[in-house]
């Protein structure tokens, strides 16, 4: 018996084995459901239609999400920087595409897709990588939704986990002091590489991708143009920064301008021995070449040794150079562009817990407002 339903709902009947049928027309086509119950095939029939509503098309209706995926990364191949390309499609292939990689598009929901998630961490999937799939995920899913495959991005309803933060460490004005003459003192090849990146709150990757030609002592100015990275092949290239705020020029002191005066000259001098490729950083391997990062945090790792400081990571010599501007009167918007943040927001988003200064001359000046 066929139940009777409005213009464009769909219809509901039995099938002689007892199995219930529902079938909803779309686009000029029609999309049909076998169902154990008539609860069943009544729920698919309302997402269908809430589906329709909201701007599910018949070509939607009938993709796999797989197909669809692997479609869009193609696709996002174009605008996504190399290594950025490697890792969404090694999140696909991994975990993605298995687990959800058969479901149509339009049977895609936030449940499926929650289950998927919690299934990743119970697991042991790291956190991180649930997060990135998650981003995967819901980069696809808007597309589909702009290219009016689906009526709604299941995505949005769901929690995928949030990875732990580390806690951000960085060193005291003493320690940075103490760190770099412990440098100097034992003759440390990297000295003037740990110095700059102290004072200027670079990235590694900026540092290690910084050539001479970039750099004019004579007006003092760094142009932050490259960064050093790992391709996924595993060699190292230079390429352009990700944000157009992290292109950049950074003001050098006079110490500084001497400080990178002293590299020069010592560069000359390793250039008259051994094998020597010169590929014009400022900070380069022993022979030459683009310092790999790992090399460098091996040898970081050995100096915070020798001068018997707590572990901290290379890249925590940037949270140093914030904390040690923002809470000796660097303006916020300054300390924003050096850092090469695209926002003053994003400086005080990251760094404002670490200026216990400036909230206690707020509160003595909240204090001077109102008191009698």
């Amino acid at each position: 018996m066929t139940a009777k339903r409005g213009h464009k709902e769909g219809t509901i009947y039995q099938r002689p084995n007892g199995k219930w049928r529902a079938q909803i027309s779309l686009n000029g086509g029609r999309l049909s459901f076998t169902g154990n119950t008539r609860m069943e095939a009544q729920e698919w029939l309302r997402s269908m239609r809430n589906q329709a509503e909201n701007g599910l098309t018949l070509k939607g209706a009938k993709t796999t999400y797989g197909a669809f995926l692997n479609e869009w990364l193609a696709t996002a191949k174009q605008r996504l920087a190399e290594s950025t390309n490697y890792s969404y499609n090694q999140l696909a292939r991994a975990y993605i595409l298995p687990s959800l990689g058969k479901v149509k598009l339009r049977d895609l929901t936030p449940t499926a897709i929650q289950r998927f998630y919690n299934r990743l961490v119970a697991d042991g999937v790291g956190l991180r990588t649930v997060q990135k799939t998650h981003t995967v995920i819901h980069a696809s899913l808007n597309a589909a939704m702009k290219l009016g495959l689906i009526g709604r991005n299941p995505d949005d309803a769901t929690q995928p986990p949030k990875p732990v933060h580390r806690e951000m460490r960085f060193l005291t004005q003493a320690e940075a002091k103490h760190l770099l003459r412990t440098a100097r003192e034992t003759g440390d090849r990297y000295y003037a590489l740990y110095f700059t990146a102290i004072v200027t709150g670079m990235r590694q990757g900026e540092l290690l991708g910084l050539r001479w030609q970039d750099v004019d002592l004579e007006k003092g100015i760094i142009n932050v143009k490259y960064s050093l990275t790992r391709s996924p092949g595993g060699g190292l290239k230079l390429q352009k920064p990700k944000t157009k705020s992290s292109e950049r020029s950074v003001k050098l002191g006079t110490e500084s301008v001497a400080v990178l005066n002293e590299q020069r000259n010592r560069l000359v001098h390793e250039k008259s021995h051994g094998l020597w490729q010169d590929t014009g950083h400022v900070f380069p391997s022993s022979v030459g070449t683009a310092l790999d990062p790992t090399n460098l945090n091996r040898q970081f790792r050995q100096l915070l040794k020798k001068a018997e400081l707590h572990k901290i990571r290379f890249h925590d010599l940037r949270h140093t150079a914030a904390s040690l501007m923002l809470n000796n009167g660097v303006d916020v918007l300054v300390a924003s562009r050096r850092l090469g943040h695209a926002k003053p927001s994003i400086t005080l988003d990251v760094y404002g817990h670490l200026l216990p200064s400036i909230q206690a001359e707020a509160a003595d000046v909240m204090d001077n407002l109102v008191a009698n």
